[in-house]
C-alpha cells in the first residue's frame, strides 16, 4: 500500500474537523489526516523535522492562541515551508480576510458552514 504525505487541518472547532474528515473519507483521499487546535501548535508540528511534510493544510481563521492569517503569514514566510498549499476553510466571509487570505498565498477560500454536497465537490 502507498504512503501518502498527510493533510494538515488546522481546525479548533470539533464538529467542523469531523466534518472536514468526513468528506474528505467520502471523496476517497486516503491520506492521513494530522488535526491541530491551532496555529501555534500547528507550525510547531510543521517545524519538527520529524513530522512528515503535509501535500496541503485545511486553515481556519478564527482560532485561538495564534489565528490563521498569523499562521499564513508565518509559514508564507518560511523557505522550508512557503510552497504548501494552504486551503483556507473558515466561517468569516470578510471581504479583508478574503483579500488578506490571498495576499498571504492562499490557495483558495472556503466559506463555512457550507452546504456538505458543496464542500465535497
Amino acid at each position: 500500500m502507498r504512503s501518502y504525505q498527510p493533510i494538515l487541518l488546522v481546525e479548533d472547532d470539533d464538529a467542523d474537523a469531523i466534518i472536514t474528515k468526513r468528506a474528505l473519507s467520502d471523496l476517497k483521499v486516503t491520506n492521513k489526516i494530522v488535526h491541530m487546535t491551532d496555529g501555534e501548535d500547528a507550525l510547531a508540528y510543521l517545524k519538527d523535522m520529524a513530522n512528515p511534510r503535509p501535500c496541503a493544510i485545511l486553515l481556519d481563521i478564527n482560532m485561538p492562541r495564534m489565528n490563521g492569517l498569523d499562521f499564513l503569514a508565518a509559514i508564507k514566510a518560511d523557505e522550508s515551508l512557503k510552497r504548501i498549499p494552504v486551503m483556507m476553510l473558515t466561517t468569516s466571509d470578510a471581504e479583508k480576510d478574503v483579500g488578506r487570505s490571498f495576499d498571504l498565498g492562499a490557495a483558495g477560500y472556503i466559506i463555512k458552514p457550507c452546504d456538505y454536497k458543496e464542500f465535497v465537490e
